[in-house]
C-alpha cells in the first residue's frame, strides 16, 4: 500500500551518488558566482517558491498549483531575464576552460597579429598619474571581447607609451572622461564607457571609476587598472575583486602574473588589500 508521499529513490547505486554528486557541484559553483550579490537573494526567492509549488502540488491544492505552475512556466524565461550578467559570466567561465577558447585565439591570431603587451609604460603612467592626483582607468581586455565597449569611445588603435597614457588622461584631454581599453598589444579605444557594479556590497567610499572597473570585471575577465584622483591610490581589479593602494612593484607583479604568458592567471594573496565583491 502505497502513502500519499511515495519515495521512489530507496534503491541508490552509483549512478545515483554520481548524480548526486554532480548536482551539488553545480549548485555549489551557482552559489559561488552569485555570492556578495543582489542576485543571491533573488535565486533563493525562486527557490524557495519552487519547494512551496512542490509541497503544495503533493499535498493537492490545486487551485494554488494551478497558480504557481503558471508562475514556473516562465521561470525560464525569468531567470534568464534576471540573471543574463550571471549567466554570461558562467559561460565565459566555461568557455575558458574548453578548448574552443584555444581555437578562437588562433583564429584571432590568424586574422590579426597580436603585438606583444608591453607593461612598463603602464606601470611608469600610474606611478606618475598617482602623483599628480589625476583619475585613470584602464582595461586590459584577455579572453573577452571588448569591442563592443569601444564602440562607446573614441578609436585609437595606437602602440602603447606611457607619453600618449598621459596625455589621455591629462585633465584638460577630451578624451580623459571614460576607460582606456588595451587589446592585442595597442591601446584600442579611449573615453570609453564600460558598466558600473550594481553590487550593494561595494563600498560607498568607493568613487564611480572603482565601480565601473568592478562592473566590468564581473562580465569578463577583464584587469582594470585604476588610480583615484581624491587618494591618489593605484588600485587593480580582477574577477570582481578590488586590490586597493598597491605599490608599483606590487602594481607590475600582479600585472606581469595575470596579463603576460607563464603567469598564474589568478588572484592572489599580497601587500594590496583585497576589497569590493569578494574577498581574495
Amino acid at each position: 500500500m502505497s502513502g500519499p508521499f511515495p519515495i521512489n529513490f530507496l534503491h541508490f547505486g552509483w549512478i545515483d551518488a554520481a548524480d548526486v554528486l554532480l548536482v551539488t557541484v553545480l549548485l555549489y559553483q551557482l552559489y559561488k558566482l552569485l555570492r556578495g550579490t543582489v542576485a543571491l537573494n533573488v535565486a533563493l526567492g525562486l527557490v524557495s517558491i519552487y519547494l512551496l509549488y512542490l509541497v503544495v502540488k503533493a499535498t493537492g491544492m490545486e487551485l494554488l498549483t494551478k497558480i504557481l505552475g503558471q508562475f514556473m512556466s516562465v521561470g525560464v524565461l525569468a531567470s534568464i531575464i534576471l540573471f543574463q550578467q550571471e549567466i554570461r559570466r558562467f559561460l565565459l567561465s566555461v568557455g575558458k576552460a574548453t578548448a574552443l577558447e584555444r581555437v578562437r585565439g588562433w583564429a584571432r591570431g590568424r586574422s590579426a597579429v597580436a603585438s606583444p603587451l608591453v607593461l612598463a609604460p603602464f606601470v611608469e603612467a600610474a606611478k606618475s598619474l598617482a602623483g599628480k592626483y589625476t583619475g585613470a582607468l584602464i582595461c586590459f581586455a584577455q579572453a573577452s571581447d571588448l569591442s563592443a565597449f569601444a564602440e562607446s569611445g573614441d578609436r585609437l588603435d595606437a602602440e602603447i607609451s606611457k607619453r600618449l597614457l598621459l596625455s589621455i588622461f591629462n585633465k584638460t584631454s577630451p578624451l580623459h572622461d571614460g576607460a582606456v581599453l588595451v587589446a592585442n598589444g595597442r591601446l584600442l579605444a579611449a573615453r570609453c564607457i564600460i558598466p558600473v557594479s550594481e553590487n550593494p556590497d561595494v563600498p560607498a567610499s568607493l568613487g564611480l571609476r572603482h565601480r565601473a572597473a568592478i562592473g566590468l570585471s564581473e562580465i569578463t575577465d577583464a584587469v582594470v587598472l585604476v588610480v583615484s584622483e581624491e587618494t591618489g591610490a593605484i588600485s587593480l581589479v580582477y574577477h570582481g575583486v578590488l586590490y586597493r593602494d598597491l605599490a608599483t612593484a606590487e602594481l607590475r607583479t600582479r600585472l606581469n602574473e595575470w596579463l603576460l604568458p607563464g603567469g598564474s592567471g589568478r588572484a592572489t594573496a599580497g601587500s594590496g588589500s583585497p576589497a569590493g565583491v569578494k574577498a581574495a
